[in-house]
């Protein structure tokens, strides 16, 4: 760091917690490339209370904002919260819909005729007041404060008897019945076990497997996954056994073999800090393989975190488990990290050159493919038709060399056509520009597909290019010169996921590109039918002012900064009338 730092800054705290919460705060914010980021694809579903609607409604969402909104969760396995929201139908009516609640609507929609919804969204079925009465149950039901709300149930049952509204007294005992049931599973799963999350790891020739095993109730719910194949600065200087509770390779601790330049404390303490700091919902028991050295200070926050969202003081323990019961799940965590680690790095991403000549010998190329380049057509009932180019160098996709392509003498739906233009385009500039043709030439498509590409190298003159073809159906790769003989690699082989992830990034490249030209399209549809206001001016004017809203809302002196005046009094009188 001292090679690339420019300066040094620091801000000064008053403890060592408030230390930990602001490191995690500005790793979050600035995202340094010396510290770990937490990149999981795999996030829990929320359940959403929309509580800053005047008509609140529930929903399940993977994704936490500031909306005033409260969020409970996260809730695994991931269909409990879609369990639970479809109790919150049944039981309490209070609908997960986009209708606009801000008006009355002639009719309800069926949720409301099944018994799943109170009907707010037309007069006269329900009142304000039912309905804030009933988004308060779904509140405390939610908080998990089920003893106040059988209380409140029970108080409005008996004053629904009272009243002889025994319909409404009957939908309170029913939800009564309800709460204690869920209630009493609590109490049972209490029983059973504690909340806890453990921890093991697995790190092997610079790379690291993590599994986190979460046990809700004394039973394992689900399990997480985390790689990382270039780890920041996590180096010590430290010997092996000066580590307190470094796991050794022979015993199975954790499972992963000593080495002098990882040091598994480091790691933890900020991995942690950043799974945890600012959640929801954190459990009371942490189990890890090797103790750290601000291990402690966590605790104290977590558990001032807990304390303040729950209302109630809860203790948060960072426990390194040494033997027992407790050491066998760290165990079965850093064994189940071993095998992940094998799938991950062994077999599912092989090195670059071990790819590379697996690659050659699948499709019989001259060499181990150094640089390849993948084409792709994109189009709607042949409007807009465009093409994308990108590329695979070296074990890694090299953005810069992308290209796009937009088909110009091709009208309608020609696939054959629009692949023969955009090849001939491509390796037209690469002779004339006189660079290196790529160690192979991939085409998303089928047979026809590749002919196509073919045709359009041999009016190039291009011989002995290695050329073929990914069907998306089959999965099967055409080769050029060999068609009858397809190859059809095994779904597992490290070789066909290489193939299907360039492919699908040209797909991916190209129907990006096919979106925004059309979104161009639609947008400038309203701004051509405008008496002196072509192609060129339309474009300069989205790009200026960013929409076509925008642009109506503009006063002449704003458009004229664009176009000229004659042009500015037609779209002003366009938008005027």
């Amino acid at each position: 760091m001292d090679a690339q730092a420019a300066d040094v800054d620091y801000i000064v705290v008053a403890n060592n917690k408030e230390a930990l919460a602001l490191e995690n705060h500005l790793i979050k914010q600035r995202k340094p490339r010396f510290n770990i980021l937490l990149r999981d694809d795999k996030t829990y579903p929320y359940i959403k209370l929309t509580l800053r609607e005047r008509l609140p409604r529930v929903y399940v969402t993977r994704r936490l904002k500031k909306d005033g909104s409260s969020y409970y969760g996260p809730y695994f396995p991931g269909n409990l919260a879609y369990r639970i929201v479809d109790l919150i139908h049944r039981r309490f009516l209070i609908p997960s819909c986009n209708v606009d609640l801000n008006r009355y609507h002639p009719r309800p929609c069926l949720q409301y005729y099944i018994g799943r919804c109170l009907g707010p969204c037309v007069e006269g079925l329900t009142t304000p007041e039912i309905y804030q009465e009933a988004v308060r149950d779904v509140k405390l039901f939610l908080e998990g404060r089920q003893t106040d709300l059988s209380r409140s149930l029970r108080e409005r049952m008996a004053k629904a008897a009272e009243a002889q509204e025994y319909e409404r007294a009957a939908k309170y005992r029913d939800l009564i019945s309800t709460v204690e049931q869920l209630q009493e599973k609590q109490r049972i799963a209490a029983a059973e076990g504690d909340d806890a999350d453990v921890f093991g790891y697995h790190f092997e020739n610079g790379m690291l497997a993590v599994n986190l095993f979460h046990m809700r109730g004394g039973r394992v719910l689900d399990r997480r996954e985390f790689f990382w194949e270039d780890l920041p600065d996590l180096t010590t200087d430290h010997d092996a056994t000066s580590i307190p509770g470094r796991p050794q390779a022979d015993g199975g601790r954790a499972s992963s073999p000593v080495t002098a330049d990882f040091d598994p404390g480091t790691f933890l303490s900020s991995f942690l800090m950043q799974l945890y700091i600012g959640q929801p919902y954190i459990p009371r028991n942490i189990y890890v393989p090797v103790d750290f050295e601000d291990r402690e200070a966590l605790e104290e926050v977590l558990s001032e975190q807990l304390a303040g969202e729950g209302g109630r003081a809860t203790r948060v323990n960072i426990v390194v488990p040494q033997r027992g019961e407790k050491r066998s799940l760290i165990d079965l965590a850093g064994n189940n990290a071993k095998q992940s680690y094998d799938q991950r790095f062994r077999v599912m991403k092989p090195n670059t050159k071990a790819i590379q000549e697996a690659l050659q010998d699948a499709l019989n190329l001259p060499e181990p493919p150094k640089r390849i380049e993948c084409f792709d057509i994109s189009h709607i009932q042949g409007a807009e038709t465009v093409a994308s180019m990108v590329v695979w160098e070296n074990g890694q996709m090299k953005k810069s060399d992308y290209r796009k392509f937009i088909i110009r003498t091709v009208q309608g739906v020609d696939d054959f056509a629009s692949m023969r233009e955009v090849v001939t385009r491509r390796y037209k500039r690469v002779a004339q520009e006189k660079k290196e043709m790529p160690s192979l030439v991939l085409i998303d498509g089928g047979l026809g597909q590749l002919h196509a590409a073919q045709q359009a190298l041999e009016s190039l003159e291009v011989i002995n290019q290695p050329l073929a073809a990914i069907a998306k159906r089959e999965e099967v790769i055409y080769v050029c010169g060999q068609e009858d003989e397809p190859v059809a690699l095994d779904h597992h082989s490290p070789v066909l996921h290489l193939v299907q992830m360039i492919r699908d990034e040209a797909h991916r490249f190209a129907v990006t590109f096919h979106r925004k030209r059309r979104q161009i399209r639609d947008r400038a549809t309203e701004l051509r039918e405008i008496p002196g206001v072509g192609a060129l001016t339309t474009r300069r004017l989205l790009e200026h002012f960013g929409s076509v809203q925008a642009i109506r809302q503009a006063d002449a002196a704003a458009l004229s900064s664009v176009v000229t005046r004659t042009q500015a009094e037609a779209i002003l009188s366009h938008f005027h009338k």
